[in-house]
């Protein structure tokens, strides 16, 4: 990687572990109707992701050394911001994989602590300049995406891991944290659609986010020991946010090929899980589980291809071209 294109290695990229990571819980999720086969993925996977991660990791810290104001810009930046929220949301991905793979381990307790305290951290620091915001005239359009789901709702995750690791009241207080906020983003982006129109063309395929947080709500719910009704309501609101999302489609085919198409893997690999958990034998859920399954991998491995193919032709580490109004400080 050249020094100048390390400049660009914007928090985005954290997407990339965020996809993979989910598509290997929803393999694991597929264990008890597709065999030992679909643990075989799960375990592939989830070791792809810890080394994209490995990497990711190490090239951020060479960046913060050798250009420190790309990192000040990015958590100045409207739009971009909220997505240092995907870092610590993949530490805690990949803390859920392992714990899914391998069972509750010391070392992996100690990875969900780090994970579920960045992640709360990044969340009140992302509150505070709502408020810097509305104190200097109002919260820009321009900043509302689904990328704000990251910060804000990234908390629902911490329960998937949490519970059986042994937390549970901290991972149902940091649970309902992101909880209150859902409806919150959820409005602003109804709001900036309707008054403002949709957000810049290279940002389409982060449309997608929309699914992620009923379908990772359904699947915590389930880890709660919810009735299996409020995992099938958080599912339908999964489902008919992929429909909404799904609209999009056209659009973001015909972006060029950029790190947000990443935004389609997570919540794809979501809804797939979810609706795998609830999926019985000869049910309905048993049909459409391994063809969102399907779907999901098919989508990955076409954003992992591209990403290859991206960054042997110089294309994906370039500056920012989507035009926005002045950050907040």
């Amino acid at each position: 990687m050249a020094a100048g294109s390390l400049r660009h290695l914007a928090p985005g990229w954290y997407a990339v572990v965020m996809g993979l990571a989910g598509l290997a819980l929803a393999w694991h999720r597929a264990v008890p109707l597709m065999g030992e086969a679909a643990g075989a993925a799960a375990l592939a996977i989830g070791a792809l992701a810890a080394a994209v991660f490995v990497v990711l990791a190490t090239a951020t810290l060479w960046r913060g050394w050798k250009h420190p104001d790309a990192w000040a810009e990015d958590r100045r930046h409207p739009v971009r911001h909220v997505f240092i929220a995907a870092l610590p949301i993949s530490v805690l991905l990949l803390a859920t994989v392992a714990v899914a793979l391998a069972g509750p381990h010391p070392l992996l307790r100690a990875l969900w602590w780090i994970g579920s305290l960045a992640q709360l951290g990044v969340t009140w620091w992302v509150l505070a300049r709502w408020w810097r915001a509305a104190a200097a005239g109002g919260l820009q359009w321009a900043g509302v995406t689904p990328g704000l789901f990251i910060p804000i709702v990234g908390n629902v995750l911490v329960p998937l891991a949490g519970v059986p690791l042994g937390h549970a009241e901290w991972s149902a207080a940091q649970f309902g944290f992101g909880l209150l906020f859902w409806p919150v983003v959820l409005v602003l982006l109804v709001a900036r659609v309707l008054v403002q129109g949709p957000w810049p063309d290279r940002l389409a395929p982060t449309a997608f986010i929309v699914i992620a947080p009923p379908a990772v709500v359904g699947l915590a719910l389930l880890q709660f020991g919810a009735p299996p009704l409020a995992a099938w309501t958080c599912w339908g609101m999964a489902l008919g946010s992929f429909g909404w999302s799904a609209a999009q489609a056209r659009r973001i085919v015909a972006q060029p090929f950029g790190v947000p198409h990443w935004g389609t893997s997570f919540p794809l690999a979501a809804l797939a899980a979810l609706t795998l958990r609830l999926a019985e034998p000869g049910g309905v859920l048993a049909v459409l589980g391994p063809m969102l399954l399907a779907l999901a991998s098919v989508v990955i491995a076409g954003l992992a291809l591209g990403t290859v193919r991206g960054l042997r032709n110089g294309s994906l580490l370039q500056p920012e071209t989507v035009p926005v109004a002045t950050a907040a400080p």
